[in-house]
């Protein structure tokens, strides 16, 4: 009787041996999983390696927010992109042509037949000059339109001017005095595709008037949520890039003119960030391309756990831009193969001035917000798991009253 155990409970005396006791232990290990890592965890993982670079700790405060906002520069258009030219102008493979050529008299060349006679006011009736309209053409994939008697003539890529110019050149010495109007019937290659959320999905035509971003989405009838929710991904080539749809509105700089071939995607809510640990909710966030705070993912998150919460064991996981670090930071650190540095910012909310700092501290797209679990949750936890496999056990060794 040594080794077993006696617990008043309500007036009833419960009697546990060895065996039973043992049999608790195991049975509380095994119900009682890990929620995750603990504060002093993560703490422990500065300086360890991930992808050929150190995990840096860096505790969020006032100047290092300030610091990681100010590395935080937006990708512009008129940066990136550029403002462009009114490219509608330029003729392409696949646009088709119009093409009419004026005769002064005597005309020969094209002849009288089919063509339209245009009679001046200040001549005389025998002063007539002809006009004899081509069959529309479509510029070939070499770039190219056949003129009669003038041969293949470089279309793509030039003005409508310089089709004309050229046409009239070669016509020198063949034609009396020829004159040649060149005019755009179908635009084929000067198009901006449009795609993502928008009313309609379509290929705009860009003229010489040079369309920019907006006139473009109101022509496809706008985007289908609100403007604050929409990010603006433009694509020219091999660049990409993208801009929340209420910045471009803001600065009039932003709102670029459209290049043949650009693709316009507008993304609802491309960005996120993931809640783990001891939030109210555990999920993937998304969050507007306007940007997000740290106060305002703990309140999309609903809050912490009172009752599991290390309040002072909030932990943001990213990737980091090295300028966001202090200079010492920045030049002891190795990079990962992408030139980033994997930081975990870790909030203290038990000190009050932190909830002013939350309020700017920027959340970026893919972070992880994690909050570790309190220490005397994991007590309360075990004790609790004791005390629900214990008693029910220990009825069936009641002794007495």
């Amino acid at each position: 009787m040594t080794n077993s155990r006696r617990i008043r409970r309500n007036g009833v005396i419960y009697k546990f041996g060895p065996v039973l006791l043992s049999a608790v232990s195991l049975s509380a290990c095994a119900v009682m999983p890990s929620t995750g890592p603990s504060s002093r965890a993560v703490t422990r993982a500065d300086g360890a390696p991930l992808a050929s670079a150190d995990i840096k700790i860096v505790d969020v405060t006032d100047d290092v927010a300030r610091r990681v906002i100010a590395s935080q520069h937006a990708t512009l258009f008129s940066e990136a992109l550029g403002d462009g030219h009114a490219a509608g102008s330029v003729i392409g493979r696949g646009d088709v042509l119009d093409i009419a050529i004026w005769e002064a008299p005597p005309a020969a060349l094209f002849g009288s037949a089919g063509g339209q006679s245009l009679l001046s006011a200040s001549t005389s009736s025998t002063a007539l000059a002809r006009a004899s309209s081509l069959p529309e053409q479509m510029v070939n994939s070499d770039g190219q339109i056949n003129i009669p008697f003038a041969g293949s003539v470089v279309a793509a890529g030039r003005t409508s001017t310089q089709i004309e110019r050229e046409i009239v050149g070669r016509l020198a010495g063949k034609a009396h005095l020829p004159q040649v109007i060149v005019r755009v019937i179908s635009n084929a290659s000067s198009n901006v595709t449009v795609v993502g959320d928008v009313a309609n999905s379509a290929r705009v035509p860009v003229t010489a008037k040079g369309e920019r971003l907006l006139d473009v989405l109101a022509t496809v009838g706008g985007v289908r949520q609100p403007v604050g929710k929409v990010s603006i991904q433009v694509t020219r080539g091999p660049q990409v890039a993208s801009m929340p749809l209420g910045a471009i509105i803001r600065d009039p700089q932003q709102n670029i003119r459209m290049q043949p071939d650009d693709v316009i995607t507008a993304l609802y809510q491309p960005y996120s960030f993931t809640a783990l640990g001891a939030t109210t909710k555990n999920d993937e966030i998304a969050f507007e391309g306007a940007g997000l705070t740290l106060a305002q993912a703990l309140g999309r998150v609903n809050g912490l756990q009172d009752a599991r919460a290390d309040v002072k064991g909030v932990f943001i996981f990213r990737l980091e831009d090295p300028a966001a670090l202090d200079t010492t930071a920045r030049e002891s650190a190795h990079l990962t193969p992408d030139g980033k540095v994997p930081v975990i910012y870790r909030v203290n909310l038990k000190d009050p001035s932190t909830f002013f700092v939350a309020q700017s501290f920027p959340i970026r797209d893919k972070d992880v917000v994690y909050v570790s679990t309190a220490p005397l949750a994991d007590i309360q936890k075990f004790v609790g798991v004791i005390s629900s496999t214990i008693f029910p056990i220990a009825a069936l060794n009641t002794i007495g009253l």
